[in-house]
């Protein structure tokens, strides 16, 4: 299917149940790389296009996979020496494919990995990933799209500070880190939940590893390590996304498998707007009956701030609000692609610099839209669900990255 048909106007109702995390799977998966010794299998695996690139790259490179769709379930057997090189055909499709850097590095020595390229929601640059393999010893050559990193001697711990707390650096240092010699002290840390839950891997493996869920991380080498399993976290995106779209509905649901500390932002800012929510454990219950929400300014940040991710989501929210809202963005330079496609239905929204003025109170008027990238997308379906009339969501191989059967679970 490429397209999403929507006729809007009915609340959404029921229960919701949250898959595993793309952001932390895909981490984790390859974190698995740095085993020698044993079989890795984890749990609650989401059935993914991206789980699926992943899963052909750690073949190409020699790794054993096994994945069943219907148990959530994937075996990682790594056991067998890697091959050097990740080839541009696979790191060009998914950013986090560049993670496989660390562990073909410190197994193997050297490591040839295809530079990732643009992005659509724009630049994410590798440079502090170099700059933690420099510091730990390697060396670095650029040469034609690819990378190349030698460290004929292994790697040695040292203090890395980063200029910016990006996710992919930390990820890719740390598991650098796990096989180093001695010790390394990681600072300015990127503290996603996604990364707690790779280093609760990591230590299951063997790994040697303080200072989780703080923004320095204190790593001791070790030898090797090993197989283990682990259940993948509850994906807090995803969530999020029906949280929203039961508030924007007016609707009242359930959403399963969703842990609060990973949305403590996002509640906050919907319960400012006035959406009722309940707390319990492990569940979320969302409900709106309100004729009109309040305005809000939301800023996004890393970790624990407003997560980027959810931005053009709630974006859809405050055109339900009285009043102008304002969303900044300072994360990424272009994540207001999905404006020019919300305008086409209707919506009141301007762009200044990295700010999102929105006018609330406009009824959106359903009509054909395309997704620009993963969130933007989500966020449409969300307009589609409280546009008057049928709103088609075109290209949605980027949805499909990131949301296991939505249309299934919001016809339910």
């Amino acid at each position: 299917m490429n397209k999403i048909v929507i006729k809007g106007g009915k609340p959404l109702r029921g229960e919701v149940y949250i898959e595993g995390a793309k952001n932390a799977v895909l981490p984790i998966v390859t974190s698995a790389l740095l085993a020698t010794e044993g079989v890795s299998k984890f749990y609650n695996v989401p059935n993914l296009s991206d789980v699926k690139i992943i899963s052909e790259l750690l073949t190409s490179l020699g790794v054993k996979i096994n994945y069943n769709k219907e148990e959530k379930t994937l075996e990682v057997d790594a056991t067998n020496p890697l091959k050097k090189e990740a080839d541009f055909e696979f790191v060009s499709k998914m950013r986090a494919s560049f993670l496989v850097a660390a562990p073909i590095l410190v197994r193997e020595k050297f490591a040839k990995v295809a530079m990732p390229g643009g992005c659509a929601i724009g630049s994410r640059p590798i440079e502090q990933h170099l700059k933690g393999f420099s510091l730990l010893g390697a060396n670095i050559i650029k040469d034609a799209g690819y990378v190349e990193l030698k460290a004929e001697k292994g790697l040695t711990g040292t203090t890395i500070f980063f200029d910016f707390p990006s996710v992919g650096a930390t990820q890719n240092v740390i598991m650098a880190s796990c096989l180093s010699k001695g010790k390394t002290i990681l600072v300015n840390v990127a503290q996603e939940p996604e990364i707690g839950d790779m280093i609760s891997f990591l230590k299951k493996m063997g790994a040697k590893i303080s200072g989780e869920n703080t923004s320095c991380l204190v790593i001791e080498g070790v030898e090797k390590l090993h197989g283990a399993e682990h259940t993948i976290m509850p994906d807090r995106v995803e969530a999020a996304t029906y949280m929203i779209a039961a508030a924007a509905t007016k609707g009242n649901v359930l959403v399963k498998n969703a842990r609060y500390e990973d949305n403590v932002a996002l509640v906050s800012k919907m319960r400012e707007m006035g959406v009722q929510i309940e707390v319990n454990k492990n569940e979320i219950r969302v409900k709106n009956d309100r004729d009109y929400l309040l305005p809000i300014d939301v800023k996004t940040l890393p970790h624990p701030g407003f997560l980027t991710d959810m931005q053009s989501i709630i974006m859809v929210l405050t055109l339900l609000a009285k009043g102008v809202s304002t969303i900044t963005e300072t994360v990424f330079e272009n994540r207001f692609m999905h404006v020019e496609e919300l305008r086409r239905m209707n919506a009141k929204i301007r762009i200044e610099g990295r700010s999102a003025l929105i006018e609330g109170g406009e009824k959106l008027e359903g009509t054909s839209v395309k997704a620009t990238d993963l969130r933007a997308g989500a966020a449409l379906v969300i307009a589609g669900l409280i546009a008057n009339g049928q709103t088609v969501v075109t290209n949605i191989k980027h949805i499909d990255r990131g949301y296991v059967n939505i249309e299934e679970k919001l016809r339910k």
